[in-house]
């Protein structure tokens, strides 16, 4: 299992000590680096500017929002910085959900495998470059139908470094994640646990059995899994429960969170319902205090060195390729000694 560094989103600003970490897994050999983009800071901009200063690890976005960008302007920005990078990009698009697509983008929500599957069509014209790009989709028109009539289907004037250059899918439910496996290169979960594992290796084969595209071999999962030291595991796990309240709880509508679902998949359907009525009632510290420690450690790694250690190891017998984490400088080495010491 490889390692890279998740910096995410922004909250009131840039993280801290974020170009300290980046530096620390360039200088380790780390796969990767990625960020993240929900609606304050963008996914790109932080990508280029740290990116800059590294040397061997890839840059990834995880993800961009497609309803931000359309097909073309996403592919544009990716062969864009695979040239500045050398062939170390890759990108990472999600649909987001309803709440953030309608109400921040201003964007129809419906039909989001429909519409990945087109946005990715074009995405890969763009990067093939062998013909003009056109789609007759129910979702995107190229060239657009109506206006004026004059558009025309174009090729890109930068020829791609890579025709290739690999596609990753955010994906939760099992037909996106089928769908990742089908037509993209890898895949980004979230709050994955190893006691899924099962469960979403079933979905993956089918989008491997569909296309051919991949198999477990040549397929890349990079997924987020939060690491807390901390001798007291209870202070440990509270880091993970405010996010976890949130994303349960507030991340979306009752019958249209993800997240949510991901977590009742892994037997805690009740704990759900309850930290979803106390966190949509306002009740956010409550909502926090409602996560058991098992739930934590069902999609995180807490506690003492010792025993983050000895839990590494199943996460590693998972459908995992690179697990992403994300930390200080000082966190980075201290995990990369678990892993590679």
């Amino acid at each position: 299992m490889k390692l890279g560094l998740m910096t995410g989103y922004w909250g009131s600003g840039p993280p801290q000590g974020a170009t300290e970490a980046i530096a620390a897994a360039d200088e380790l050999g780390w796969d990767s680096i990625w960020t993240a983009e929900a609606y304050g800071s963008d996914a790109l901009t932080p990508l280029a500017w740290w990116g800059a200063s590294t040397q061997n690890v890839d840059i990834g976005t995880a993800i961009m929002q497609m309803a931000a960008r359309t097909p073309t302007a996403a592919a544009m920005a990716a062969i864009s910085l695979d040239h500045l990078s050398g062939g170390r990009f890759r990108l990472g698009l999600g649909v987001s959900g309803p709440q953030v697509v309608e109400g921040w983008y201003g964007q129809p929500y419906p039909k989001p495998l429909a519409r990945t599957r087109e946005y990715i069509d074009i995405v890969r014209q763009v990067f093939e470059r062998q013909a003009p790009v056109s789609l007759d989709g129910k979702h995107y028109s190229l060239p657009f139908d109506g206006g004026m009539g004059l558009g025309k289907a174009l090729k890109p004037t930068v020829h791609p470094l890579r025709s290739d250059l690999p596609i990753y899918l955010a994906a939760e439910g099992p037909k996106n994640v089928e769908l990742a496996a089908e037509i993209c290169d890898g895949w980004l979960p979230l709050y994955f646990g190893p006691k899924s594992d099962e469960f979403y290796r079933e979905a993956l084969q089918r989008g491997f059995d569909k296309s051919g595209r991949h198999s477990f071999d040549s397929f890349e999962v990079a997924c987020p899994v939060p690491v807390v030291p901390n001798d007291d595991v209870e202070a440990a796990a509270n880091v993970v429960r405010g996010s976890l309240a949130l994303y349960v709880g507030g991340m979306g509508a009752k019958g249209a969170n993800f997240h949510f679902d991901v977590l009742a998949r892994l037997g805690w359907e009740s704990e759900c319902h309850t930290i979803q009525e106390l966190y949509l009632a306002g009740r956010k510290k409550e909502a926090m205090e409602a996560i058991p420690l098992e739930m934590v450690e069902d999609i995180a790694l807490v506690g003492p060195p010792d025993k983050i250690k000895e839990e590494i190891p199943r996460w590693d017998a998972t459908c995992i390729t690179t697990m992403l984490v994300s930390g200080s400088a000082d966190l980075v080495r201290q995990i990369d000694g678990w892993v590679n010491g």
